[in-house]
């Protein structure tokens, strides 16, 4: 009897069409360029075959992880799926997502809940959300399916606090995540050039880090680095694509980026002795509970030249896209001015209102200069606007005619309208304060409401707390204050610093002190002699049963 197969085929970023004899799912189709015309898809993706893209048309369901533009390709899913595709809900506690596939014309919504597994003829599926604020939309997901023989784990850029429920479903064949940047910082700061790349590369250690322990927690046979990285296709932004070989004529800026490739974290899987597979648009993985076996498209040498010769592979591609990319600026002059200030401070100054833990945690003015407008959002006060060069604690630089663009739209996140697009620039005084961008994230009611929510219970916590752990010889509260990550799992201690790899908050020890953001604190201290007994106990017999599973 022939084993049960299910096969993975990589379109691009995070998209995958997952495939059975049955069944078909395809994931976060991603091809027209995003944020601004940014974002496009490395390795490009325009060129997919048509066997392929006629499948993709033909699929059975659709999963959307989440609503950021380089998962949710409103156009491409217009033009290419049918209408009544059933499409999978993540278990949102808003309805944006569900909302925005009607707006669509889509008809089939199956929404699901957290965790629960649903059979979809023969496939097992279950939709694992994360729920922060900070993370878009309601969250973002992450997907696992199963046709009874192997199991897949789709976590995109999905950065979920609990481990123990990806693997929860049982043993994981292959494990799909992101590993590369995926935000703005700190390439948009006004940096010196050597905080710059210390900065940079505590992100990339970060992000890697991060993306190991996730590897680590669900311990799939096989492990493709996906959702990322982008690349920079405007000359203006072409900087920022972290080239690093013989056709590349990139000054040493392209270092300062924190978009690191695929090469970077297969090396870091080998290195680790975990299995990595390079995928490029167009490869198909075949799994089976014997065997994982890898098709790409093209000749291995071809794939390899996509990252040996990587200034090489993005000229080519930019040069396809110019005239696009100068068409879509082009048109962005279009909008006839409008009264900036009046129109914010009718939509900001009530959301403002009814956050007020949030306009506290914030803790000062931000200056939004959009070409010849200057703007105030005076936090403390819940005011906006024309600037009288008060001070401010915050600014952004940013082309009059994008702001223009996301007022019209009312665009109520413009962490995915404009700040992921790096067309701006920013100051700030002191660390990073999350809570400026936050509310940049939470611009309508709905979304203002869960975002004060988060604030009165992370500033203002119960009495009740967990307790503590022992790591590494200090005694640390078990949850990262930042966004609650469990430091048993995410927590890693080098000498008197604790980092929390989820997204690399650090932390003094001795002190509790924050390193990275004032006014997040974290309860330490040393470990007594009856704690370093007690772990030395743990660690032994830890130790003891691991070998005698081995045997």
């Amino acid at each position: 009897m022939r084993a049960p197969l299910m096969r993975a085929t990589s379109i691009g970023h995070a998209g995958i069409l997952i495939e059975t004899e049955h069944t078909s799912i395809l994931c976060d189709p991603w091809f027209l360029p995003a944020f601004f015309g940014s974002w496009f898809p490395f390795p490009r993706n325009d060129q997919l075959s048509g066997e392929l893209l006629a499948r993709l048309e033909a699929v059975d369901h659709l999963y959307v992880s989440h609503l950021h533009s380089d998962h949710w390709d409103a156009p491409w899913l217009c033009q290419h799926l049918r209408r009544d595709v059933d499409v999978l809900l993540p278990g949102y506690p808003t309805r944006e997502l569900e909302r925005a596939m009607r707006s669509l014309g889509f008809t089939e919504l199956t929404r699901t809940v957290d965790g629960e597994e649903l059979d979809l003829d023969g496939l097992t599926v279950a939709i694992h959300v994360e729920t922060s604020i900070t993370d878009g939309p309601g969250g973002d997901s992450a997907l696992v399916v199963s046709n009874g023989a192997v199991r897949f784990v789709d976590q995109n850029d999905c950065r979920t606090t609990d481990l123990d429920a990806l693997r929860s479903h049982g043993p994981v064949d292959l494990h799909w995540l992101q590993y590369s940047g995926a935000i703005w910082y700190p390439m948009v700061y006004d940096l010196a050039p050597d905080e710059m790349q210390a900065r940079v590369t505590a992100k990339v250690d970060s992000q890697l880090a991060r993306a190991m322990r996730y590897v680590e927690s669900v311990g799939a046979r096989a492990v493709v680095p996906s959702a990322g990285p982008p690349c920079f296709l405007d000359p203006e932004l072409f900087r920022l694509n972290v080239i690093d070989d013989e056709s590349s004529k990139q000054s040493k800026q392209s270092k300062q980026s924190i978009f690191v490739d695929q090469r970077t974290f297969l090396g870091r899987l080998t290195a680790s002795g975990h299995r990595g597979i390079l995928a490029v648009p167009g490869t198909a993985i075949e799994v089976t509970p014997e065997e994982i076996t890898v098709h790409h498209p093209v000749p291995d040498a071809d794939v390899e030249a996509i990252f040996t010769a990587k200034g090489d592979h993005l000229r080519d591609y930019q040069a396809d896209w110019l005239p696009w990319i100068d068409g879509l600026k082009a048109g962005w002059a279009d909008h006839e001015p409008t009264d900036l200030v009046t129109t914010l401070r009718e939509w900001w100054e009530p959301l403002l209102e009814m956050a007020p833990t949030v306009r506290d945690a914030v803790g000062g003015a931000c200056l939004l200069r959009a070409g010849d407008v200057e703007i105030l959002v005076d936090f403390p006060a819940g005011t906006v606007g024309a600037s009288e060069g008060q001070d401010h604690a915050f600014r952004f630089d940013i082309d009059r005619s994008l702001v223009e663009e996301v007022v019209a739209a009312r665009a109520v996140d413009w962490s995915n309208s404009l700040f992921l697009s790096c067309r701006f620039s920013a100051w700030r005084r002191g660390e990073f304060n999350e809570w400026v961008y936050n509310f940049f994230k939470s611009l309508s009611v709905e979304r203002m409401r869960r975002t004060e929510a988060e604030a009165v219970r992370r500033l203002y916590p119960p009495t009740e707390v967990e307790p503590d752990i022992e790591l590494d010889g200090w005694v640390v509260q078990r949850r990262c204050p930042h966004r609650n990550a469990d430091l048993a799992v995410f927590g890693e201690v080098d000498d008197c610093t604790l980092t929390c790899t989820l997204h690399g908050w650090r932390f003094d020890l001795d002190s509790g002190r924050c390193l990275t953001s004032a006014d997040h604190p974290i309860r330490s201290r040393r470990a007594g002699k009856a704690e370093r007994a007690e772990q030395a106990i743990a660690v032994r017999w830890g130790d003891a049963g691991q070998d005698g599973d081995n045997r």
